[in-house]
C-alpha cells in the first residue's frame, strides 16, 4: 500500500506526518511536530530534516503533500503570503521540499486537502459531489465536483466564509456580517462577547462571563461548555451562528448540488447546540430537490483530520485524479 509523508503548514505549529492507506483509511505511522517560529527556510529545513528521518525508517514513500492556508499557487507550489504566516512571500514550497527529499511534492489550500481526505478516507467515501466546510477559526470550502478537487482560476474557490449575509455583525475574513463572522470559532466568541456585555449591563452576566473585565476571556469553547449548562446568553450566540449556517448551506445546496456537505472542528463539537437552527433555516431556504439530495454531516476523521489532510494529498496525486 501507497506511504506518504504529509506536512502541515499551521499559524503557530507544523506537524510532519508519515502514514500509509489501509483498509480502513489512513494509518498514520509516525508524526512529529514543532512551533511554527523562525524564517520559513528556517520551518521547511526543519520539516524537511524530520521527513528525511521518516524516510530512513520506512521504504516505499511516494511522494509529500503540503497543506497549507492560502492564499497559494498549487501548480506551481508557492505559498503567497496567508494571513497567519506573515512573512511567508512568495515561498517556493515544493521546489524546496523535493529538491531536498527527491520526492515529488504538492502543495494544497488546508481546505482543499480537508476535502479529500474525508472524501478519500472519511464522510465523504464513495461519492462525486460534496463539499467540506472548516469551521474552526475561519470558514472556508474545500470542493469536489464530479469527482475531481475543483480548485478555482487560481485556487481560490471555496472562500464562501467572504460571503455577506448581514450589514451587520461579527467581523471574519475582514469584513462584518459575512459567512466566517457568524460561523467561526472566532465569530462565536464574538457573538458571546456581545450578548454577555448586554446581559452584564442589565444585571444578569452569563455563566461564561461574570463581568466586564472577563470578555477578553471568552471563547467559543467557554460558550458552547456554558450552553450545554444550559446558560440562555450561551445558546443564544449558538442560536444565531446556527441560524446563519443554515442560509449559508442553502446556498451551497442551491449553487452547487452536492450529494454531502462535511462540516470540521467547531460544528462536529457543537452540532447539538448548531444544527436544530441550521436544519430548519435551510430547510426553509434550499431548493426542496436539491436539498432532498444533499445530507449534512459533521466530519468523521475528527481531530486526525489535520494529519490525514496533508497525507491526502500526496495520495491523491500519487494515484492520479481518477476517483
Amino acid at each position: 500500500m501507497s506511504v506518504a509523508i504529509g506536512i502541515d503548514i499551521g499559524g503557530t505549529k507544523t506537524a510532519v506526518t508519515l502514514g500509509r492507506e489501509s483498509n480502513d483509511g489512513i494509518e498514520i505511522l509516525c508524526k512529529e511536530q514543532f512551533n511554527t517560529e523562525g524564517h520559513s527556510i528556517e520551518v521547511l529545513e526543519k520539516a524537511a530534516c524530520i521527513a528525511e528521518r521518516m524516510q530512513e525508517e520506512y521504504s516505499g514513500v511516494t511522494g509529500v503533500g503540503i497543506s497549507c492556508g492560502g492564499p497559494l499557487n498549487s501548480t506551481d507550489g508557492v505559498i503567497l503570503s496567508p494571513p497567519n504566516l506573515p512573512g511567508w512571500n512568495g515561498v517556493p514550497v515544493t521546489d524546496y521540499i523535493t529538491n531536498r527529499l527527491c520526492l515529488p511534492s504538492f502543495l494544497c489550500n488546508d481546505a482543499d486537502a480537508c476535502a479529500v481526505a474525508e472524501w478519500r478516507y472519511g464522510a465523504g467515501r464513495g461519492l462525486s459531489n460534496l463539499i467540506f466546510l472548516t469551521f474552526g477559526t475561519g470558514l472556508g470550502a474545500g470542493l469536489i465536483l464530479n469527482g475531481r478537487l475543483y480548485s478555482g482560476a487560481n485556487d481560490m474557490a471555496g472562500e464562501c466564509g467572504h460571503i455577506r449575509m448581514a450589514d451587520y455583525g461579527p467581523v471574519g475574513y475582514g469584513k462584518a456580517g459575512s459567512l466566517e463572522g457568524f460561523c467561526s470559532g472566532g465569530g462565536i466568541a464574538q457573538l458571546g462577547v456581545m450578548l454577555a456585555r448586554e446581559k452584564i449591563q442589565q444585571g444578569r452576566p452569563p455563566r461564561y462571563c461574570a463581568n466586564l473585565s472577563e470578555l477578553d476571556g471568552v471563547t467559543a469553547k467557554t460558550v458552547a461548555d456554558a450552553a450545554d449548562g444550559g446558560d440562555e446568553t450561551a445558546i443564544e450566540a449558538y442560536r444565531l451562528s446556527g441560524e446563519m449556517l443554515g442560509r449559508g448551506l442553502a446556498i451551497l445546496v442551491d449553487l452547487l448540488n452536492p450529494e454531502r456537505i462535511i462540516i470540521g472542528s467547531v460544528f462536529a463539537r457543537s452540532r447539538n447546540l448548531l444544527w436544530p437552527h441550521a436544519e430548519r433555516i435551510l430547510t426553509d431556504e434550499a431548493l426542496p430537490r436539491s436539498l432532498a439530495a444533499c445530507q449534512v454531516v459533521p466530519a468523521a476523521l475528527g481531530e486526525r483530520l489535520g494529519d490525514c489532510a496533508a497525507l491526502s494529498v500526496a495520495l491523491y496525486h500519487a494515484k492520479g485524479t481518477q476517483s
